[in-house]
């Protein structure tokens, strides 16, 4: 009884906003513990204003093992094509990929290459048939990968419609190689291993060598929850190094296009959607790999799940509905929702 006292003169000495916040949190231990159900999950961290609020692990897995983050990583090539901008590498998202990629193009290449820009690469609107999907085995079967993703024909206009592709995202790291010199994974571990906690285990490479842009990387839940804390905390450290520039992590979720599948919002590498009544900008790679960032409550949930779970099954909408959950345990007041 006198514990049960304490603990409430304490709480009602503590400011209004604290005491909402911490009614707020004392929900997430249970909804972790309800994601236990889901059985393709392997592992949620949550943070909150850089903060670590919970961290899970499940079904044998572990927080500190590396995982294929898949087309999540489809992020981090966005991430160092904003920071190359920043250095003057490349000129913007407005350059033509064709004079940086001479001697990949086809022989005779359809007019419409030369107006693809490094900004349709990474909003999905370059107009080529998507190396993704149905295509997705022929093309990583064929000897020159980047080659084969600039044959494709056209089936839409460059600037035109989203055309989900790996492909697209792979030509930027190959891009990026040609203009640096150095590996794409190089790249990351220089530029973007300022950020405390991120780092890439392991990178497939095409090829040539090519590191894979947009998939078959390795990194920790822990690693992926670092930078999404990055873009959450404005593209700097904790301590205030600049790693990304604000104005790229801005640009990265202005939406560009619009998924025919889903219905979600699309900006540069990341996917945007509401969820819980809140503004949401997320990673998502096949299998349930997901960095949801919540902007307007400094929240950030990085999510793995087995990778070899078909896309078929609801994951997806279970992962969704988590989040959701999640949202609502650091909102006062609001409804406590129930996992699927």
């Amino acid at each position: 009884m006198l514990p049960r006292l304490l603990l409430l003169l304490l709480c009602a000495m503590l400011p209004a906003p604290l005491l909402a916040q911490a009614a707020a949190g004392a929900e997430l231990p249970h909804v972790l513990d309800d994601a236990r159900a889901l059985a393709p999950l392997r592992a949620v961290l949550v943070a909150r204003h850089g903060r670590l609020l919970g961290a899970q692990a499940y079904h044998g897995a572990s927080l500190d093992r590396a995982t294929n983050i898949k087309s999540a990583s489809k992020t981090v090539v966005s991430a160092l094509v904003g920071i190359a901008i920043d250095k003057g590498v490349l000129t913007g998202v407005d350059q033509r990929i064709a004079p940086l990629l001479q001697g990949e193009l086809p022989t005779d290449p359809d007019p419409r290459l030369a107006k693809v820009t490094v900004g349709h690469l990474l909003s999905m609107q370059a107009g080529l048939q998507p190396t993704s999907g149905a295509n997705y085995g022929r093309w990583v079967a064929g000897r020159n990968w980047v080659r084969g993703a600039l044959a494709q024909p056209f089936v839409d206009e460059p600037g035109g419609g989203m055309l989900y592709s790996t492909g697209s995202t792979h030509l930027l790291s190959a891009i990026l190689t040609r203009r640096t010199g150095r590996s794409t994974l190089q790249l990351a571990r220089d530029w973007l291993g300022q950020q405390p906690g991120f780092a890439i285990s392991a990178w497939g490479r095409d090829p040539q060598g090519i590191y894979f842009g947009g998939n078959q990387m390795s990194m920790t839940p822990r690693a992926l929850l670092a930078f999404g804390e990055l873009y959450r905390n404005g593209g700097k450290t904790a301590d205030g190094t600049v790693v990304v520039s604000a104005h790229w992590v801005r640009q990265s979720w202005t939406p560009r296009t619009r998924s025919i599948y889903t219905g979600d919002g699309y900006a540069y590498g990341w996917f945007l959607r509401r969820i819980a009544g809140q503004d949401v900008v997320f990673a998502w790679g096949f299998g349930g790999q997901m960095l949801y960032v919540v902007p307007a409550l400094g929240l950030t949930v990085a999510m793995t799940s087995d990778e070899h779970t078909p896309s078929r099954t609801g994951h997806l909408g279970d992962l969704h509905a988590l989040m959701g959950r999640i949202i609502d345990s650091q909102s006062p007041g609001a409804p406590v929702r129930t996992a699927r």
